[in-house]
């Protein structure tokens, strides 16, 4: 297992790569989001795990401590903030717990339940990235002399944008709950945010802003569907 006072057996982090000898436990069902992240550790130095579901990173929590857990709040079997919960009780606890989601009301919900932090998507800027990280660890961990500002936004493969659009597609094809509404916007919301699709992205938070307010939403949740296969059919065409 990793524990950060196992300091002397893990590599020094480095200005260039400041995260060095960590490792990231990303729960994200996102594969666009997750791509991202991927590259922002490769970038920091930073080794990076994950699971796409509670199940999944509860599994992987019973073998690994990773340094650093980054939870999304909206996934398909529950809501991040119940592991967030479990993390922050746990003993030992995980160094650094980090909420993230497109949703702008979900960071209360992240830091109630025991998140050190938050991260809004998009995230893609390496600077944000390595200074949320690096402001949650021990002085020990944190590399010596100054650093350069990497002002470097990572671009994910634009494939994992679509593998995301034909997962939405599934569900929306199958009787949508009220749960299973939320879950959508919720997802889509974070993810066009992080692909700068404004229209998808303006769909989704209409979306989230109706289920807020118990209004109906089948004639949103349809024009999203339609959004959806446009961009399925651009994949087609590529």
């Amino acid at each position: 297992m990793e524990d950060l006072e196992d300091l002397s057996r893990t590599p020094a982090p480095s200005a260039d790569r400041p995260l060095l000898g960590l490792t990231i436990l990303v729960v994200e069902d996102s594969r666009f989001a997750c791509e991202a992240m991927r590259l922002l550790c490769l970038r920091s130095g930073a080794r990076i795990r994950r699971a796409d579901c509670l199940r999944s990173a509860r599994r992987h929590l019973r073998v690994y401590r990773p340094s650093v857990v980054i939870v999304d709040l909206g996934l398909p079997d529950g809501s991040g903030a119940d592991l967030i919960s479990e993390l922050n009780a746990a003993c030992p606890r995980i160094p650094a717990i980090l909420g993230t989601s497109g949703d702008d009301f979900s960071e209360d919900l992240a830091v109630a339940a025991g998140a050190d932090g938050f991260l809004r998507k998009p995230i893609t800027s390496l600077l944000i990235f390595q200074e949320h990280i690096l402001s949650l660890l021990p002085p020990e961990r944190q590399p010596l002399g100054p650093r350069p500002l990497n002002e470097i936004e990572v671009i994910p493969d634009r494939i994992a944008y679509q593998d995301d659009m034909a997962h939405i597609a599934g569900i929306l094809c199958d009787d949508t709950d009220e749960r299973t509404i939320d879950y959508i916007g919720q997802f889509l919301s974070g993810v066009a945010r992080i692909a700068h699709d404004q229209t998808l992205s303006d769909a989704a938070d209409r979306l989230i802003a109706l289920r807020r307010k118990g209004q109906p939403t089948g004639s949103q949740a349809a024009r999203i569907a339609g959004l959806v296969q446009e961009r399925l059919t651009q994949r087609a065409a590529m």
